[in-house]
């Protein structure tokens, strides 16, 4: 990954949600940014692991719940492969409408770089990929605050 991300300065992006609609809608905020490109989708946990090993992306964008793999299983998987070993792993930010303590530690816990609900702003979406990418982790301003409590 170069210094803004994947090559020529862009942030790479896969997104990984079984629901179409949420896709297109994440496609459309990511691509009004110039330092983003949408490279890769998938509709499950499993193609979304065979997207990520196939395309490299800087940063996933990868639902909870899904068919046949769920994002927690596919988030393992994908920060466990880096290949030869000479690549690190894409940073991983989960985005779902589910809040509940148990999910974002766990996802927290597995390596996930960021938390955030599907309700997020889209600027605030656009902000969180581009500094998961850079290195920062994060969370949405409500999962930090049921954290805290």
């Amino acid at each position: 990954m170069s210094e803004g991300g994947g090559t020529g300065g862009t942030v790479r992006v896969v997104l990984v949600d079984d629901d179409a609609l949420v896709r297109a809608g994440l496609r459309m905020i990511l691509g009004g940014s110039p330092a983003i490109e949408v490279v890769g989708e998938a509709g499950d946990g499993v193609e979304g692991v065979d997207v990520v090993r196939r395309l490299r992306p800087d940063v996933v964008l990868m639902d909870i719940r899904m068919p046949r793999r769920d994002g927690l299983e596919a988030t393992r998987i994908v920060l466990g492969q880096n290949g030869d070993g000479a690549l690190r792993p894409p940073r991983v930010l989960v985005l779902t409408t589910f809040d509940t303590d148990d999910m974002v530690l766990q996802a927290l816990r597995i390596g996930a770089n960021g938390f955030l609900l599907k309700d997020t702003p889209p600027a605030q979406i656009v902000e969180a990929v581009l500094g998961v990418a850079a290195g920062a982790p994060m969370l949405s301003p409500s999962v930090t605050a049921q954290l805290i409590a």
